[in-house]
C-alpha cells in the first residue's frame, strides 16, 4: 500500500497535469464552489488563482478567509478535499510568474486590468483518496477482503 507521503506526492503530480480546482468559502452565506485554474511552483502551497474583482467569491472576500477546494484526477482515481486559508494578494511578481496568453484572453486590459485580482490559498491539509477500479473492488469482493480497510490503506491525511 503506498505511503501517506507518496499518495501526496501523486496528488501534486495529478494536480499539474490537471490543474482545475472547485474552491468555495466556508461559512459564506449566498457562496458556493466554483471551478478555478490552479497555479503552483513544486509540490506545496500556495496555490495561486486569477479571477475578476466581481467574482462572487472575491466579494465576499473581505479578509483571509477558511476555504475547502475539492480536486477530482482527469482519471477519476485521485480525490482531495483541502483546507486553508485564502485571501486577496495582488503581487504583482505572482501575476508576472504565472501570467500566459491564456489568462490574458480573460482580460480586457491584459495584466494591468483593472477587475483583474489574484487570489493566494495557503493550504493547511488535505484529505487524499485513491480510487481503485471497479474490477478491483469486484475482486476484493468476490475474495473476502474487507474494502472499508482496503480503502483506508488507500487514504492519507497530511498537512500541505
Amino acid at each position: 500500500m503506498p505511503t501517506d507521503a507518496e499518495i501526496e506526492a501523486r496528488f501534486w503530480k495529478e494536480l499539474r497535469s490537471s490543474p482545475l480546482l472547485m474552491i468555495g468559502l466556508v461559512g459564506a452565506t449566498d457562496a458556493h464552489a466554483q471551478p478555478m485554474a490552479a497555479f503552483f511552483d513544486g509540490d506545496h502551497g500556495p496555490i495561486w488563482f486569477f479571477t475578476s474583482r466581481e467574482n462572487k467569491l472575491v466579494e465576499k472576500l473581505t479578509q483571509s478567509h477558511h476555504a475547502i477546494a475539492n480536486y477530482i484526477a482527469k482519471g477519476h482515481d485521485l480525490f482531495a478535499s483541502i483546507h486553508g486559508h485564502l485571501n486577496i494578494e495582488n503581487d504583482p511578481a505572482v501575476i508576472d510568474h504565472f501570467w500566459s496568453k491564456e489568462e490574458a484572453a480573460w482580460y480586457a486590459g491584459g495584466r494591468d486590468d483593472p477587475h483583474l485580482c489574484l487570489l493566494r490559498f495557503d493550504t493547511e491539509r488535505a484529505e487524499i483518496w485513491l480510487g481503485g477500479s471497479a474490477f478491483g473492488t469486484a475482486i476484493r469482493r468476490l475474495i473476502g477482503s474487507d474494502l472499508k480497510a482496503a480503502q483506508a490503506a488507500r487514504t492519507a491525511k497530511v498537512a500541505l
